[in-house]
């Protein structure tokens, strides 16, 4: 699964699941662009820059090309700049991934409005800015692509504290599976994968209580919480020639945690 000579995007890249693609990417060969997003950085006290900085040296040690990006996924200019300076770097661009994605978790009857348009401009609107403004530089190369979105296991079930995010992820599947339809005459194939149970920034307070991480752990019949690193090698297959017949599909990575009802 050979990735040598391609040149890769990935947003929300600076940290968690979009770091351990990107990597995961660069190890298998890519070049790699590394989005990162500035007004996002005081939500869990992160510097993202500087996080994005780390993740480009990581990968250059692996003697790759790589640069970061920064850029507010739910603007158009923002990506269409982004998308132009890393295909500038990189010398074109044959994979996007979209990772970048926000859940504040909030009360469905106190949710404010403006919470619910931050999230859904994130998570589905970012992901169709970014994949069309990615597919048009793959068009015009003529050499195919590959667009693999970060959907969740939360497509498929429902959140108490999740009204806003559940949705996006749902959009986020069943928008690969339109754009592999109007994709797919020029080459470029269009996945999603659904992580479960991962260790981020997100679900912090999941797996770092051991009571709740003790009572998830059990549920997933692997045995364990996943960790960002589980995410890599999915992508890195979806972005692959090994997955050139595989588009408009969805690949669940859970630990099996979906399928067991017990």
């Amino acid at each position: 699964m050979t990735l040598e000579g391609k040149a890769a995007l990935v947003t929300g890249a600076s940290r968690g699941i979009g770091r351990a693609i990107a990597l995961g990417l660069a190890a298998a060969g890519a070049d790699v662009a590394v989005n990162y997003h500035v007004p996002g950085t005081a939500e869990f006290g992160h510097d993202n820059a500087g996080d994005a900085a780390a993740v480009v040296r990581e990968a250059e040690a692996l003697g790759r090309r790589a640069v970061a990006v920064e850029a507010d996924v739910s603007d158009s200019a923002a990506v269409t700049a982004m998308v132009t300076a890393a295909a500038g770097a990189l010398g074109g661009l044959d994979i996007l991934v979209n990772s970048a994605g926000i859940c504040p978790f909030h009360d469905f009857l106190t949710m404010p409005e403006e919470l619910w348009d931050r999230v859904q401009g994130v998570n589905l609107k970012g992901a169709f800015l970014c994949s069309q403004a990615a597919a048009r530089v793959m068009v015009e190369q003529g050499r195919g692509g590959r667009i693999i979105s970060v959907s969740s296991i939360s497509a498929l079930v429902g959140g108490a504290l999740q009204a806003h995010y559940t949705p996006t992820k749902a959009g986020i599947h069943s928008l690969m599976q339109s754009l592999a339809i109007s994709l797919g005459p020029h080459g470029i194939t269009c996945n999603s994968i659904l992580p479960g149970a991962i260790a981020t920034d997100i679900n912090k307070d999941d797996w770092s209580d051991p009571a709740k991480r003790a009572y998830l752990d059990q549920r997933i019949p692997l045995g364990r919480f996943g960790e960002p690193n589980d995410l890599a090698g999915p992508a890195v297959f979806l972005a692959s020639d090994a997955a050139r017949y595989v588009t408009g599909a969805s690949l669940l990575v859970d630990g099996g945690l979906f399928v067991n009802l017990q």
